[in-house]
């Protein structure tokens, strides 16, 4: 997508709140025009005690200039307020946004992308996008609209010094901020790269520390953050550098403005063209006329990133999930499951291979095989994560690419190999499961799971803080954590991806006989590299190379 798409893109967010626009533009139209009048109601004052012939009488003058004084603080004040309420209003509905579009996306098209560069495109990229929408599209507006009435008025005394003034606004707010954006290039976009990198970075050496401090890696890993640092700083310096030209230039060519003004109005006064009043009041109106224009100047570098974090944004937003949700097909009630011919790869890489399986109900079915032959990728197309490239998964005789997506997860609990721990209690972990669970509820199931004893030997059991990503538990813990969150769904066809794999065999039998227990009237799709985990299945089958014997 180039750059005007994106600008065309994120222009249509404002849609919502195009009268707030609208409202925003006129007050800071207005704002800017009691401020620009106020010295030329000055110079109109400054002719009144000359003894020049005014329109306006010395008391009418002082008493606009005390008027345009207070209105302009006041308009100044309201444009601000409701540009920001425009802001933060779009930058929730663009949160919003992301994330749904993270949850579609998930877990198929995240897997592999970098959680750090993640958390700072939903972030540090949506929060830059502030300044698009508080300090770019009504101060454009704004200069437009401004300057085109000053040109007017300049052009009153004379049409030679509107098209001056014309030719001033256009460069200053137009032709300047283009020159300093194609020098600045893909700086922009370079910026927020590099700034994605070092987050991603920074958020797997803190996870890493234990693993750097034991291999005495931690001097490797600072000149890593270090390098990246100093890429960003250096590019960030390139940045400032380019703005201060910007600025640089931008005055330089407003003097450069004055001069000419000054010149043309000199010649056209001696002339006898223009009068005095013409000649005080149009040289002042040009001077103070400035601010809206130089206000677009500085768009030359900053419109840069601000771009870059839109692309970034959008790219999530517009990205195609790997399984779109299913609503509007008739609920179904679980009877069996079943996996027809499948072949399935990630890419070019193939996991299975005509795979067929049949899951009775209330039968619990085993798959072993080592790590790698594809059971995990089995289970995640039961979950419709992915889709099959062959072959069909069906439940209850229906093909799951037409039961809604909220029936097809009320039917399946699915207890990964990673339990995913939140910075939270022990019982909000549990009832991640069930959100309206009861206590007794989210009790019951760690029971079932086997760490009600160990929850109750803490301090403050099931209301312990487990700290950020489980900190404070150990592998076994989660992994029951994660069983008890699937006892909780009570769902009728529970998914189990290596159940025992950080179990000692003592704890891997208690668990085992947990799940025997609780397996009555539920279907089980039990898959393990460990031989000694499929004790309690019904029926077991090996898996190799993506086939099943």
């Amino acid at each position: 997508m180039n750059k005007i798409k994106i600008l065309f893109r994120m222009l249509t967010l404002v849609k919502p709140l195009a009268g707030f626009m609208i409202l925003a533009v006129t007050l800071g139209t207005l704002g800017f025009l009691t401020a620009q009048f106020i010295p030329i109601l000055g110079g109109y004052a400054v002719l009144a005690g000359l003894g020049e012939e005014t329109k306006l009488g010395f008391n009418t003058i002082v008493i606009l200039l005390l008027i345009f004084a207070i209105l302009r603080s006041i308009f100044r004040f309201s444009e601000q307020r409701t540009n920001h309420y425009i802001a933060f209003t779009l930058l929730a509905i663009i949160r919003d946004r992301v994330f749904k579009a993270l949850r579609r996306l998930c877990p198929a098209k995240l897997e592999g992308r970098d959680k750090g560069d993640l958390i700072s495109v939903i972030t540090s990229d949506v929060e830059l996008l502030e300044v698009f929408y508080a300090h770019t599209i009504s101060p454009i507006c704004i200069a437009i609209v401004t300057e085109t009435i000053m040109c007017l008025f300049i052009g009153s005394f004379h049409p030679l010094l509107g098209i001056i003034a014309f030719c001033s606004f256009f460069t200053v707010g137009v032709v300047l901020p283009v020159i300093i954006s194609k020098c600045s290039k893909t700086l922009g976009d370079d910026l927020r790269a590099q700034s994605g990198a070092l987050s991603a970075h920074m958020l797997e050496s803190i996870r890493g520390i234990d693993e750097t401090l034991q291999y005495n890696g931690g001097e490797k890993r600072l000149k890593e953050i270090s390098d990246k640092t100093k890429a960003l700083s250096e590019n960030q310096g390139v940045l400032n550098r380019l703005t201060g030209t910007n600025v640089a230039l931008t005055n330089t060519f407003i003097w450069i403005s004055d001069l000419v003004m000054l010149v043309v109005c000199f010649y056209l006064y001696n002339s006898g063209r223009i009068g005095f009043d013409g000649f005080l009041i149009s040289m002042i109106a040009l001077m103070s006329s400035f601010g809206p224009v130089t206000a677009l100047s500085a768009l030359g570098t900053t419109l840069q990133s601000t771009i870059a974090c839109g692309a970034r944004v959008l790219a999530i937003i517009d990205e195609m999930p790997e399984t779109e949700d299913i609503m509007s097909k008739e609920d179904i009630v679980f009877k069996d499951a079943k996996a027809e011919h499948v072949s399935f790869g990630y890419g070019d890489d193939e996991v299975l291979k005509d795979l067929s399986l049949y899951v009775d109900k209330d039968e619990i079915l085993g798959i072993v095989g080592p790590s790698g032959c594809g059971k995990s990728t089995l289970l995640k197309l039961f979950m419709r994560f992915w889709k099959t490239d062959k072959g069909s998964i069906n439940i209850a005789g229906r093909n799951i690419e037409d039961i809604n997506t909220d029936n097809l997860r009320d039917m399946e609990s699915y207890m990964t190999q990673e339990t995913q721990i939140f910075k939270d209690t022990i019982a909000n972990n549990i009832r991640i499961g069930k959100l309206d669970a009861t206590d007794e509820e989210v009790v019951e199931a760690a029971q079932k799971a086997s760490i009600h004893e160990f929850i109750m030997t803490l301090p403050q059991g099931y209301n312990t803080d487990v700290g950020e990503l489980g900190s404070t538990l150990s592998g076994g813990e989660k992994q029951r954590i994660g069983l008890a969150r699937a006892f909780l769904h009570n769902a009728p066809f529970i998914l189990l991806d290596e159940p025992t794999s950080s179990l000692d065999s003592l704890n891997e039998a208690v668990i085992l006989k947990a799940l025997k227990e609780s397996s009555k009237d539920r279907t089980v799709l039990l898959v393990s590299h460990r031989s000694s985990t499929m004790c309690i299945a019904d029926k077991t089958f090996s898996m190799e190379s993506g086939r099943l014997s």
